[in-house]
């Protein structure tokens, strides 16, 4: 199935009764925030969950007005992006800014899981910072900490990972400059100005409802953006990634993947979709300009903090994250590939085939139905790192944020064939048994 269909039948099913799945989407996220509310043992999933109930319950009653009154005068106020509003302020800005104030008690590096403020990506990104600034490298020498090794030593993410916490490394230091450069912060902005970037670049398309639905105000996005944010920074730079390729930019294009693979280097399969963008779209010539660039960009971000320290830059961003360690990944999450993989060796076998099963599956897919426009490469990504999450014996169940994300802005780009459609339908996710409910 080409992205084109995929959209028109998301749109179909997802349109056809607007209000009612918001309905149903809006329930779902209260009833999940409830569960971490009552269930989880993260402070910070927690807080953000209290804060979450309130925004998507007045999503839902919002919701349920509309339903209940159709046909009705309302102005602005019957549009169903003031849901969306309701979970943006309530259920994401509302716990951030809570966080950033409660992170200066200080408890990041204590084993208390039910204490923290920001999980621990945040605080391990910005130390690495400070190493780079005083040493040259982001790892750590697990060898030489005069102690066994323990999880919060790695930093399990390439070099650019560390230009998030480098305002931290430079300004901190103050209450307030400590809340200023928190790199949740810095996480959000380039989320957000990559999101413009990319719908400058396609031509300012309109913005269905559904879509901001699915990539702002989800409760992965939303969980994320107040509690860690490095994933939103990595899928706001695979956006604008592939925005570049739709729009025939291979030597940027080729840039932003360098710089996305150099900083989470589980993403580097969307290289390789959009290097075959590039190739339906512009040939030979284009993709050997976007490899050169990509291969160039990597290594002058990752060549000096090698030569660094060589073991170090190993054993932190290879061998932890694919659990060889010294220490092992704590990264798990009761989806299929941990199920399998946790019947024993066969099962852990089992998992890595599953997985191996897929890859190929998905490379023929690329193969025989080359992606030619920007809704068809974020589709084949969305299916290949949800399959990794899915599959994969070590994974987090955060990961999903990224085909939900990926599925999200797919609405908004142009697909074969259907550029002046998008184009030409502005704003909010208006159906035409519907537009007094839906205008913007």
């Amino acid at each position: 199935m080409g992205s084109h269909r995929v959209q028109q039948w998301l749109r179909r099913s997802w349109e056809e009764r607007p209000l009612g799945l918001d309905l149903v989407l809006y329930l779902v996220a209260a009833g999940y925030a409830v569960a971490l509310a009552l269930a989880d043992k993260h402070y910070g999933f927690r807080i953000w969950a209290n804060f979450a109930i309130a925004g998507y319950a007045l999503a839902l009653a919002h919701t349920c007005w509309l339903r209940l009154t159709p046909g009705r005068q309302g102005g602005r106020w019957r549009s169903r992006w003031v849901g969306v509003g309701a979970v943006a302020v309530v259920g994401m800005l509302a716990p951030l800014v809570f966080l950033l104030v409660r992170r200066l008690t200080g408890v990041d590096w204590l084993d208390t899981p039910w204490s923290w403020s920001a999980q621990p990506e945040v605080w391990v990104i910005e130390r690495s910072a400070s190493l780079l600034l005083a040493g040259g490298t982001p790892y750590t020498d697990v060898t030489a900490l005069g102690r066994p090794p323990a999880v919060n030593d790695y930093t399990p993410y390439g070099p650019v990972m560390t230009v998030f916490g480098l305002p931290r490394a430079l300004a901190g230091g103050t209450p307030v400059t400590d809340v200023l450069t928190d790199a949740r912060l810095y996480f959000a902005l380039t989320a957000v100005l990559c999101a413009w970037g990319a719908w400058r670049l396609l031509g300012r398309p309109g913005i269905p409802v559904r879509a901001a639905q699915l990539v702002a105000v989800f409760p992965l996005t939303a969980l994320t953006f107040a509690t860690a944010g490095p994933d939103l920074a990595i899928v706001g730079l695979l956006v604008l990634g592939a925005a570049l390729a739709a729009t025939d930019r291979p030597a940027l294009s080729g840039t932003v993947l360098a710089l996305v693979t150099s900083a989470k280097l589980i993403v580097l399969p969307a290289a390789v979709v959009l290097g075959v963008l590039v190739l339906a779209r512009l040939g030979r010539r284009a993709l050997a300009r976007f490899v050169l660039v990509l291969l160039a960009v990597c290594a002058v971000v990752n060549v000096p903090v090698y030569l660094v320290h060589p073991d170090a830059f190993a054993e932190h961003v290879i061998r932890f994250p694919a659990g060889l360690g010294a220490v092992t990944s704590p990264a798990a999450s009761p989806l299929p590939g941990h199920l399998i993989a946790g019947t024993g060796p066969v099962g852990k076998v089992l998992a890595f085939v599953l997985l191996a099963a897929a890859a190929l599956a998905i490379m023929w897919w690329l193969i025989r139905r080359p992606p030619v426009a920007g809704a068809d490469a974020l589709l084949r990504i969305a299916v290949g790192l949800g399959t990794f999450t899915m599959l994969t014996p070590a994974t987090r169940f955060g990961y999903l944020v990224y085909p939900v994300v990926l599925l999200g802005a797919m609405l908004c780009f142009p697909s074969q064939g259907s550029a002046s459609r998008v184009a030409a339908t502005p704003g909010s996710g208006t159906t035409p048994e519907s537009a007094p409910l839906t205008s913007s």
